[in-house]
């Protein structure tokens, strides 16, 4: 397979039980795979070692700034991230490998469509392309956001092309998995929330429930996963909803969110 001018970044912290796959899925075309390891009490960096990356141990800075350090390390301008419960597909492999065959690419940025897979599937639901981001930039006219919680690319109003093959987001190892990962995130939301008056809050609270489930069940599609697919809405609204009661909890509150139990 032709290699392109590509560094590949990919943020870890205890990923080692499935790391491998995803480097696997890029190593052979990309100058240079580098991990950027949040101090890892796994075999994270052993197994990347041992997959031929170069890796970065980097405390963790927060969502936008631990993708922006590791955008500093990469030796080339083009990069291309991934994480670390990731696997470029062999078909977008070689979509990237031609945006590159003729020289510099038509644009700046390209997005690509994310399409997860359920813990224990091998494969994604019918109808499962409900996300798309832009992952292969020039760092030059694109970086991700200097944010704690969102770690969106910013083109700065810079065309993005698209491509058409997808990732596989493995995003959850179990259902138990899901829950712990959506409970560290929703405080992390709660915490860097901005200032929400409580009447605001206090009127999302019997609507959040519902409309949410409605969002993950009929729009993004997850009706066609069958029972894991509405297992997977409920969990996913029941969150959303968890997410606005802690914070209209923290504004009736006189401490601050880390303080609440609940």
């Amino acid at each position: 397979m032709p290699m392109a001018p590509i560094s590949c970044f990919i943020i870890s912290k205890n990923e080692g039980d499935r790391i491998a796959r995803t480097i696997r899925s890029v190593r052979p075309w990309v100058r240079e795979v580098i991990v950027i390891d949040a101090e890892s009490s796994d075999d994270t960096v052993s197994v990347a070692l041992a997959e031929g990356c170069r890796v970065i141990t980097q405390p963790w800075l927060g969502f936008g700034p631990q993708k922006r350090f590791g955008e500093d390390q990469c030796r080339n301008d083009w990069v291309l991230n991934i994480d670390a419960d990731e696997v470029v597909t062999p078909e977008l492999a070689r979509e990237i490998i031609a945006t590159f065959a003729k020289g510099d690419p038509e644009f700046v940025a390209y997005g690509m469509p994310i399409e997860m897979i359920y813990p224990g599937a091998e494969a994604p639901r019918p109808m499962a392309r409900d996300h798309w981001y832009v992952r292969l930039y020039n760092r030059g006219f694109a970086r991700f956001r200097d944010s704690n919680v969102h770690d969106s690319v910013v083109t700065d109003g810079h065309p993005v092309g698209a491509l058409h093959a997808p990732v596989f987001h493995y995003s959850m190892r179990s259902f138990a998995d899901m829950k712990r990962k959506l409970d560290e995130r929703t405080w992390l939301l709660v915490k860097n929330a901005g200032l929400s008056s409580r009447l605001e809050l206090a009127a999302r609270l019997p609507v959040e429930l519902p409309v949410n489930f409605f969002k993950y069940y009929i729009v993004r599609r997850h009706w066609t996963g069958g029972l894991t697919g509405l297992r997977y809405a409920s969990i996913q609204a029941g969150f959303r909803f968890l997410k606005i009661y802690r914070m209209w909890r923290s504004a009736n509150a006189k401490t601050g969110p880390e303080n609440l139990a609940f």
